[in-house]
Protein backbone atom coordinates (compact mmCIF):
# COMPACT_ATOMS: atom_id res chain seq x y z
CA UNK A 1 0.00 0.00 0.00
CA UNK A 2 2.88 2.12 0.84
CA UNK A 3 4.78 1.40 -1.86
CA UNK A 4 1.70 2.38 -4.18
CA UNK A 5 1.18 5.45 -2.86
CA UNK A 6 4.41 6.86 -3.36
CA UNK A 7 4.32 5.52 -6.91
CA UNK A 8 0.61 7.16 -7.34
CA UNK A 9 2.54 10.36 -5.53
CA UNK A 10 5.22 10.58 -7.70
CA UNK A 11 3.38 10.05 -11.25
CA UNK A 12 0.80 13.06 -10.07
CA UNK A 13 3.87 15.03 -9.17
CA UNK A 14 5.68 14.28 -12.38
CA UNK A 15 2.77 15.04 -14.65
CA UNK A 16 1.94 18.43 -13.30
CA UNK A 17 4.98 19.48 -13.88
CA UNK A 18 5.32 18.19 -17.72
CA UNK A 19 1.63 19.41 -18.14
CA UNK A 20 1.31 22.34 -15.99
CA UNK A 21 -1.77 24.39 -16.61
CA UNK A 22 -3.62 21.64 -18.38
CA UNK A 23 -3.35 19.03 -15.98
CA UNK A 24 -6.83 19.61 -14.71
CA UNK A 25 -8.02 18.97 -18.57
CA UNK A 26 -6.43 15.92 -18.18
CA UNK A 27 -7.26 14.96 -15.17
CA UNK A 28 -11.23 15.68 -16.73
CA UNK A 29 -11.28 13.55 -19.55
CA UNK A 30 -9.28 11.10 -17.41
CA UNK A 31 -12.51 10.34 -14.69
CA UNK A 32 -14.84 10.75 -18.20
CA UNK A 33 -13.06 8.12 -20.18
CA UNK A 34 -11.00 6.41 -16.86
CA UNK A 35 -9.85 2.77 -18.06
CA UNK A 36 -9.22 1.31 -14.35
CA UNK A 37 -11.03 -0.47 -11.79
CA UNK A 38 -13.55 1.39 -9.47
CA UNK A 39 -13.54 0.76 -6.00
CA UNK A 40 -17.21 0.61 -5.52
CA UNK A 41 -18.94 2.31 -2.49
CA UNK A 42 -18.46 -1.27 -1.04
CA UNK A 43 -15.72 -2.41 1.59
CA UNK A 44 -15.07 -5.55 -0.94
CA UNK A 45 -14.60 -3.53 -3.59
CA UNK A 46 -12.24 -1.51 -1.70
CA UNK A 47 -10.08 -4.89 -1.66
CA UNK A 48 -10.33 -5.95 -4.95
CA UNK A 49 -9.39 -2.64 -5.79
CA UNK A 50 -6.22 -2.19 -4.17
CA UNK A 51 -5.38 -6.33 -4.75
CA UNK A 52 -5.37 -5.10 -8.73
CA UNK A 53 -3.65 -1.82 -8.28
CA UNK A 54 -0.81 -3.93 -5.64
CA UNK A 55 -0.49 -6.61 -8.33
CA UNK A 56 -0.09 -4.44 -11.05
CA UNK A 57 2.40 -2.27 -9.44
CA UNK A 58 4.18 -5.76 -8.99
CA UNK A 59 4.07 -6.38 -12.45
CA UNK A 60 5.00 -3.11 -13.48
CA UNK A 61 7.96 -3.75 -11.47
CA UNK A 62 8.98 -7.09 -12.64
CA UNK A 63 8.72 -5.89 -16.17
CA UNK A 64 10.95 -3.59 -15.60
CA UNK A 65 13.76 -5.27 -14.09
CA UNK A 66 13.23 -8.46 -16.87
CA UNK A 67 13.36 -5.89 -20.21
CA UNK A 68 15.97 -3.99 -18.29
CA UNK A 69 18.39 -6.63 -17.75
CA UNK A 70 17.49 -8.07 -21.52
CA UNK A 71 18.32 -4.36 -22.58
CA UNK A 72 21.34 -3.84 -20.81
CA UNK A 73 22.47 -7.60 -21.90
CA UNK A 74 21.84 -7.03 -25.45
CA UNK A 75 23.99 -3.39 -25.49
CA UNK A 76 26.45 -4.72 -23.29
CA UNK A 77 27.15 -7.97 -24.93
CA UNK A 78 26.76 -7.10 -28.57
CA UNK A 79 28.53 -8.83 -31.08
CA UNK A 80 29.97 -5.29 -31.89
CA UNK A 81 32.10 -4.18 -28.68
CA UNK A 82 33.99 -8.23 -29.39
CA UNK A 83 31.86 -9.74 -27.07
CA UNK A 84 32.16 -13.83 -27.44
CA UNK A 85 29.17 -15.91 -26.23
CA UNK A 86 29.79 -18.25 -23.56
CA UNK A 87 29.50 -21.80 -24.07
CA UNK A 88 27.64 -23.74 -21.77
CA UNK A 89 25.21 -26.11 -20.98
CA UNK A 90 23.11 -26.56 -18.16
CA UNK A 91 23.14 -24.42 -14.94
CA UNK A 92 21.53 -25.82 -11.82
CA UNK A 93 21.94 -22.49 -9.85
CA UNK A 94 20.03 -20.46 -12.91
CA UNK A 95 17.49 -23.21 -13.03
CA UNK A 96 16.41 -23.16 -8.90
CA UNK A 97 16.60 -19.76 -9.00
CA UNK A 98 13.95 -18.97 -12.15
CA UNK A 99 11.98 -21.58 -10.91
CA UNK A 100 11.60 -20.64 -7.04
CA UNK A 101 11.07 -16.98 -7.79
CA UNK A 102 7.95 -17.20 -9.97
CA UNK A 103 6.78 -19.59 -7.51
CA UNK A 104 7.20 -17.34 -4.41
CA UNK A 105 6.33 -14.49 -6.44
CA UNK A 106 2.38 -16.39 -7.46
CA UNK A 107 2.70 -17.75 -3.65
CA UNK A 108 2.49 -14.38 -2.34
CA UNK A 109 0.58 -12.84 -4.85
CA UNK A 110 -2.41 -15.76 -4.32
CA UNK A 111 -2.66 -15.64 -0.29
CA UNK A 112 -4.61 -12.12 -0.78
CA UNK A 113 -6.42 -13.10 -4.05
CA UNK A 114 -7.91 -15.81 -2.38
CA UNK A 115 -8.81 -13.88 0.85
CA UNK A 116 -10.61 -11.86 -1.23
CA UNK A 117 -12.33 -14.17 -3.15
CA UNK A 118 -13.49 -16.10 -0.48
CA UNK A 119 -14.83 -12.81 0.73
CA UNK A 120 -17.25 -12.04 -2.56
CA UNK A 121 -18.99 -15.17 -2.27
CA UNK A 122 -19.37 -15.17 1.64
CA UNK A 123 -22.97 -14.29 1.67
CA UNK A 124 -23.99 -15.47 5.32
CA UNK A 125 -25.49 -13.24 7.95
CA UNK A 126 -27.28 -11.30 5.55
CA UNK A 127 -29.43 -8.74 7.18
CA UNK A 128 -31.90 -8.64 3.88
CA UNK A 129 -33.03 -11.08 1.06
CA UNK A 130 -33.55 -10.11 -2.49
CA UNK A 131 -34.99 -12.39 -5.11
CA UNK A 132 -34.05 -10.93 -8.67
CA UNK A 133 -35.31 -12.50 -11.84
CA UNK A 134 -34.51 -11.70 -15.27
CA UNK A 135 -37.36 -11.25 -18.00
CA UNK A 136 -36.42 -10.23 -21.65
CA UNK A 137 -35.97 -6.99 -20.84
CA UNK A 138 -36.93 -6.09 -17.07
CA UNK A 139 -36.14 -6.91 -13.47
CA UNK A 140 -38.46 -8.76 -11.09
CA UNK A 141 -37.34 -7.81 -7.50
CA UNK A 142 -38.84 -10.03 -4.37
CA UNK A 143 -38.25 -8.70 -0.93
CA UNK A 144 -38.34 -11.55 1.78
CA UNK A 145 -38.49 -9.42 4.99
CA UNK A 146 -37.57 -11.08 8.14
CA UNK A 147 -41.66 -11.21 9.12
CA UNK A 148 -41.79 -13.28 6.53
CA UNK A 149 -44.24 -10.82 4.05
CA UNK A 150 -43.32 -10.32 0.60
CA UNK A 151 -42.84 -7.42 -1.65
CA UNK A 152 -42.51 -7.93 -5.09
CA UNK A 153 -42.59 -5.73 -8.04
CA UNK A 154 -40.75 -4.79 -12.01
CA UNK A 155 -38.74 -2.61 -13.04
CA UNK A 156 -38.48 -1.79 -16.68
CA UNK A 157 -36.42 1.19 -18.53
CA UNK A 158 -38.27 4.40 -18.48
CA UNK A 159 -36.46 6.37 -21.13
CA UNK A 160 -39.07 7.82 -23.26
CA UNK A 161 -39.06 6.26 -26.96
CA UNK A 162 -38.88 9.86 -28.05
CA UNK A 163 -35.33 9.93 -27.05
CA UNK A 164 -34.33 6.28 -28.55
CA UNK A 165 -35.90 7.60 -31.87
CA UNK A 166 -33.60 11.02 -31.89
CA UNK A 167 -37.11 12.85 -31.67
CA UNK A 168 -35.61 14.87 -28.89
CA UNK A 169 -32.55 15.48 -26.42
CA UNK A 170 -31.13 12.85 -24.51
CA UNK A 171 -31.20 12.68 -20.82
CA UNK A 172 -28.24 12.78 -18.24
CA UNK A 173 -28.87 8.61 -18.02
CA UNK A 174 -30.04 7.79 -20.97
CA UNK A 175 -31.17 3.71 -21.61
CA UNK A 176 -30.29 3.74 -17.63
CA UNK A 177 -33.40 5.03 -15.68
CA UNK A 178 -36.00 2.60 -14.75
CA UNK A 179 -39.60 3.01 -13.47
CA UNK A 180 -39.18 1.22 -10.64
CA UNK A 181 -35.69 1.00 -8.70
CA UNK A 182 -34.21 -1.34 -6.23
CA UNK A 183 -34.02 0.19 -2.89
CA UNK A 184 -31.95 -0.83 -0.29
CA UNK A 185 -30.60 0.59 3.44
CA UNK A 186 -27.05 1.86 3.66
CA UNK A 187 -24.94 -0.23 6.11
CA UNK A 188 -27.11 -3.38 5.34
CA UNK A 189 -25.82 -6.52 4.15
CA UNK A 190 -28.20 -7.76 1.05
CA UNK A 191 -28.24 -11.33 -0.27
CA UNK A 192 -29.13 -11.36 -3.81
CA UNK A 193 -30.62 -14.80 -4.89
CA UNK A 194 -30.39 -14.41 -8.90
CA UNK A 195 -32.06 -16.05 -11.09
CA UNK A 196 -33.95 -15.87 -14.81
CA UNK A 197 -37.37 -16.71 -16.53
CA UNK A 198 -36.51 -16.94 -20.04
CA UNK A 199 -32.71 -16.88 -21.04
CA UNK A 200 -29.75 -16.04 -19.31
CA UNK A 201 -29.36 -12.42 -18.24
CA UNK A 202 -26.35 -11.35 -16.04
CA UNK A 203 -27.70 -8.33 -13.19
CA UNK A 204 -24.55 -6.39 -12.77
CA UNK A 205 -23.63 -2.77 -11.13
CA UNK A 206 -20.03 -1.81 -10.95
CA UNK A 207 -20.52 0.06 -7.79
CA UNK A 208 -21.97 -2.47 -5.04
CA UNK A 209 -19.40 -4.88 -6.66
CA UNK A 210 -21.67 -7.16 -7.99
CA UNK A 211 -22.16 -8.98 -11.13
CA UNK A 212 -23.75 -12.57 -11.30
CA UNK A 213 -25.19 -14.20 -14.08
CA UNK A 214 -28.83 -14.86 -13.84
CA UNK A 215 -29.52 -18.51 -15.59
CA UNK A 216 -33.02 -20.35 -15.76
CA UNK A 217 -33.54 -22.98 -13.56
CA UNK A 218 -31.29 -21.65 -11.30
CA UNK A 219 -30.49 -19.57 -8.30
CA UNK A 220 -26.76 -17.96 -7.95
CA UNK A 221 -26.24 -15.95 -5.29
CA UNK A 222 -24.31 -12.43 -4.88
CA UNK A 223 -24.22 -9.86 -1.55
CA UNK A 224 -23.66 -6.25 -1.55
CA UNK A 225 -23.30 -3.63 1.43
CA UNK A 226 -23.24 -0.34 0.40
CA UNK A 227 -21.61 2.18 2.82
CA UNK A 228 -22.85 4.89 1.36
CA UNK A 229 -26.48 6.89 0.30
CA UNK A 230 -27.11 7.17 -3.60
CA UNK A 231 -28.20 5.90 -7.09
CA UNK A 232 -26.13 4.07 -8.83
CA UNK A 233 -26.69 2.24 -11.55
CA UNK A 234 -25.95 -0.99 -14.29
CA UNK A 235 -26.89 -2.92 -17.35
CA UNK A 236 -27.60 -6.53 -18.05
CA UNK A 237 -24.10 -7.37 -18.83
CA UNK A 238 -25.23 -10.80 -20.90
CA UNK A 239 -26.60 -11.07 -24.73
CA UNK A 240 -29.91 -11.65 -23.73
CA UNK A 241 -31.42 -10.75 -27.08
CA UNK A 242 -32.84 -8.17 -29.21
CA UNK A 243 -32.89 -5.02 -27.79
CA UNK A 244 -30.54 -6.33 -24.64
CA UNK A 245 -29.06 -2.87 -24.42
CA UNK A 246 -32.86 -1.96 -23.28
CA UNK A 247 -32.47 -3.64 -19.83
CA UNK A 248 -30.91 -1.34 -17.36
CA UNK A 249 -30.62 -1.68 -13.34
CA UNK A 250 -31.01 1.36 -11.15
CA UNK A 251 -30.01 0.85 -7.04
CA UNK A 252 -31.12 3.38 -4.67
CA UNK A 253 -29.23 3.08 -1.38
CA UNK A 254 -30.66 4.93 1.28
CA UNK A 255 -30.86 5.54 5.21
CA UNK A 256 -32.45 2.78 7.21
CA UNK A 257 -35.52 5.11 8.56
CA UNK A 258 -36.18 6.10 4.45
CA UNK A 259 -36.08 2.41 3.77
CA UNK A 260 -38.65 1.37 6.40
CA UNK A 261 -41.00 3.77 5.20
CA UNK A 262 -40.24 3.02 1.11
CA UNK A 263 -41.17 -0.90 2.29
CA UNK A 264 -44.33 0.28 4.20
CA UNK A 265 -45.98 2.61 1.91
CA UNK A 266 -44.78 -0.62 -0.93
CA UNK A 267 -46.94 -3.24 1.25
CA UNK A 268 -49.76 -0.53 1.18
CA UNK A 269 -49.70 -0.21 -2.18
CA UNK A 270 -49.90 -4.38 -2.24
CA UNK A 271 -52.59 -4.39 -0.17
CA UNK A 272 -54.64 -1.47 -2.06
CA UNK A 273 -53.91 -3.34 -5.14
CA UNK A 274 -55.27 -6.97 -4.04
CA UNK A 275 -58.32 -5.11 -3.03
CA UNK A 276 -58.72 -3.21 -6.43
CA UNK A 277 -58.37 -6.67 -8.27
CA UNK A 278 -61.82 -7.39 -6.57
CA UNK A 279 -63.83 -4.61 -8.26
CA UNK A 280 -64.92 -3.82 -11.93
CA UNK A 281 -63.63 -0.70 -13.93
CA UNK A 282 -64.99 1.56 -16.43
CA UNK A 283 -63.71 1.44 -19.86
CA UNK A 284 -61.62 4.89 -19.79
CA UNK A 285 -60.35 4.03 -16.48
CA UNK A 286 -59.18 0.26 -17.83
CA UNK A 287 -57.92 1.90 -21.12
CA UNK A 288 -55.92 4.82 -19.30
CA UNK A 289 -53.92 2.24 -17.16
CA UNK A 290 -53.50 0.02 -19.89
CA UNK A 291 -51.20 2.65 -21.76
CA UNK A 292 -49.08 2.67 -18.85
CA UNK A 293 -48.62 -0.95 -18.90
CA UNK A 294 -48.30 -1.33 -22.62
CA UNK A 295 -45.75 1.24 -22.80
CA UNK A 296 -43.27 -0.12 -19.96
CA UNK A 297 -43.92 -4.05 -20.83
CA UNK A 298 -45.48 -3.83 -24.62
CA UNK A 299 -44.05 -1.18 -26.80
CA UNK A 300 -40.44 -2.32 -27.07
CA UNK A 301 -41.98 -5.45 -28.86
CA UNK A 302 -44.99 -4.13 -30.96
CA UNK A 303 -44.24 -0.38 -31.04
CA UNK A 304 -45.39 2.46 -29.79
CA UNK A 305 -48.69 2.29 -32.32
CA UNK A 306 -48.85 -0.65 -32.40
CA UNK A 307 -47.36 -1.12 -35.70
CA UNK A 308 -45.55 -4.08 -34.84
CA UNK A 309 -41.51 -4.60 -34.76
CA UNK A 310 -39.75 -7.53 -33.12
CA UNK A 311 -43.53 -8.53 -32.25
CA UNK A 312 -46.63 -8.54 -34.54
CA UNK A 313 -48.75 -5.97 -35.36
CA UNK A 314 -51.63 -5.15 -32.81
CA UNK A 315 -53.38 -2.46 -34.59
CA UNK A 316 -55.83 -3.62 -37.13
CA UNK A 317 -55.26 -7.75 -35.48
CA UNK A 318 -57.42 -10.21 -35.90
CA UNK A 319 -56.28 -11.23 -31.91
CA UNK A 320 -56.73 -7.50 -31.24
CA UNK A 321 -60.70 -7.21 -33.21
CA UNK A 322 -61.20 -11.13 -31.90
CA UNK A 323 -62.56 -12.72 -29.40
CA UNK A 324 -61.49 -11.45 -25.92
CA UNK A 325 -60.80 -14.89 -24.17
CA UNK A 326 -58.50 -15.79 -27.07
CA UNK A 327 -56.77 -12.90 -26.62
CA UNK A 328 -56.23 -13.27 -22.72
CA UNK A 329 -54.81 -16.14 -23.18
CA UNK A 330 -52.47 -15.42 -25.41
CA UNK A 331 -51.32 -12.61 -23.10
CA UNK A 332 -51.12 -14.67 -20.02
CA UNK A 333 -49.67 -17.70 -21.46
CA UNK A 334 -47.70 -16.05 -24.78
CA UNK A 335 -46.48 -18.17 -27.71
CA UNK A 336 -43.69 -20.74 -27.23
CA UNK A 337 -40.63 -20.56 -29.47
CA UNK A 338 -41.44 -17.16 -30.62
CA UNK A 339 -40.43 -13.31 -28.42
CA UNK A 340 -43.99 -13.52 -27.44
CA UNK A 341 -43.37 -13.74 -23.18
CA UNK A 342 -45.56 -15.54 -21.17
CA UNK A 343 -47.22 -12.09 -19.02
CA UNK A 344 -49.49 -14.63 -16.40
CA UNK A 345 -46.83 -14.09 -13.85
CA UNK A 346 -45.21 -10.88 -14.74
CA UNK A 347 -48.16 -8.63 -14.71
CA UNK A 348 -51.36 -9.16 -11.53
CA UNK A 349 -55.12 -9.32 -12.53
CA UNK A 350 -56.05 -5.79 -12.59
CA UNK A 351 -52.86 -4.74 -15.32
CA UNK A 352 -53.33 -7.58 -17.32
CA UNK A 353 -56.96 -6.98 -17.99
CA UNK A 354 -56.22 -3.18 -18.21
CA UNK A 355 -53.23 -4.35 -20.97
CA UNK A 356 -55.98 -6.42 -23.30
CA UNK A 357 -58.51 -3.74 -22.51
CA UNK A 358 -56.12 -1.01 -23.83
CA UNK A 359 -54.78 -2.92 -26.96
CA UNK A 360 -58.51 -3.85 -27.77
CA UNK A 361 -59.45 0.17 -28.13
CA UNK A 362 -56.46 1.81 -29.28
CA UNK A 363 -55.27 2.93 -32.65
CA UNK A 364 -58.19 1.96 -34.32
CA UNK A 365 -59.16 -0.96 -33.22
CA UNK A 366 -62.45 0.45 -30.72
CA UNK A 367 -63.71 -2.53 -29.91
CA UNK A 368 -66.05 -0.88 -27.24
CA UNK A 369 -65.23 -3.96 -24.87
CA UNK A 370 -63.21 -4.40 -21.06
CA UNK A 371 -61.77 -6.99 -19.61
CA UNK A 372 -61.35 -7.17 -15.95
CA UNK A 373 -59.63 -8.90 -13.41
CA UNK A 374 -62.16 -11.29 -12.87
CA UNK A 375 -61.88 -12.25 -16.34
CA UNK A 376 -58.26 -12.56 -16.12
CA UNK A 377 -58.60 -14.57 -12.64
CA UNK A 378 -61.29 -17.40 -14.91
CA UNK A 379 -58.98 -17.36 -18.07
CA UNK A 380 -55.74 -18.17 -15.88
CA UNK A 381 -57.74 -21.17 -14.19
CA UNK A 382 -58.48 -22.79 -17.84
CA UNK A 383 -55.10 -22.80 -18.17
Amino acid sequence: MLLRARLLRLLVHSTVASVGSTAAVFAEEAQRWQTNLSPGVTAVGQKVYDLHMDILILCVVIAVLVFGVMLYALIAHRKSTGRKPAQFHENTKVEILWTAIPVVILVAMAFPATSTLIEVYDSSDAELDVMVTGYQWKWKYEYITPQGETVSFFSAMSTPQAEINNEQMKSEHYLLDVDEPLVIPVNTKVRLLITASDVIHSWWVPALSVKRDAIPGFINEAWTKPLKVGTYRGQCAELCGRDHGFMPIEVKVVEQGDYQLWLAAKQQEAGKLKSLMAQSFGLEEMVLRGEKIYNSSCMACHGGEGEGGLGKAIRGSTVATGDMEKHLRLVISGVPGTAMQAFGGQLNNLDLAAVVTYQRNAWGNNMGDSAQPIDVYKAKKEQ
